[in-house]
């Protein structure tokens, strides 16, 4: 039996709006233990997900199944979210704007506040969705308070992107993905033998 300080425990994600709507469901993700987690990322506190191939469920109930593997990382304390797909190009950085996580028992959530940054595996930052934050400030209310937190957060996250810093890192995202697969391969052998 495994550590359960090395188990990878399942979780699913949920992301609203800020009227608390259901936006996105992420219904099968794997929690990196404590333990396996990089030194940098567990003194951040932060929680590092993943997934392949799991079924997403839209706001209006449908469902699809993601083809890209995904790594995700939630900062306790961060205005934004980032999720590394493992492409076969390279690795693409997709940064939510979003409140910072909160986790009860096996659900993560989180408030989508739209604005999108993209890092692409050349080195290009995009800004996405502007044009949608804007429209959802005055339909949701967004309150100056929370307007200022999500451009802080989106200050921080282009600083953090332009330096380079956790948890922008290629090798630890195909490391974490790899310690993953390994781990469901040695599971698939003990449940079959």
């Amino acid at each position: 039996m495994a550590n359960a300080d090395q188990s990878y425990q399942r979780c699913i994600i949920k992301s609203f709006k800020h009227d608390g709507s259901l936006h996105r469901m992420w219904l099968e993700n794997w929690q990196v233990p404590e333990g396996r987690l990089y030194p940098q990322h567990a003194s951040e506190s932060m929680w590092v997900f993943l997934n392949d191939q799991t079924t997403i469920v839209e706001a209006d109930g449908k469902q699809w199944v993601s083809r890209i593997p995904a790594v995700s990382f939630f900062m306790q304390d961060q205005w934004f979210n980032v999720v590394a797909l493992l492409e076969d190009k390279g690795i693409r950085y997709y940064c939510n704007l979003a409140s910072p996580p909160y986790r009860y028992a096996d659900v993560l959530t989180y408030i989508d506040y739209d604005l999108d940054v993209v890092l692409l595996p050349n080195g290009t930052v995009l800004e996405l969705d502007r044009d949608e934050f804007l429209r959802h400030k005055d339909t949701y209310r967004y309150s100056e308070a929370v307007q200022a937190q999500v451009e802080a957060g989106l200050a921080t996250l282009q600083d953090t992107i332009a330096r380079q810093s956790s948890p922008f890192g290629d090798d630890a995202i195909r490391s974490y993905y790899e310690q993953w697969k390994q781990q469901l391969s040695r599971e698939g052998e003990r449940q079959h033998p």
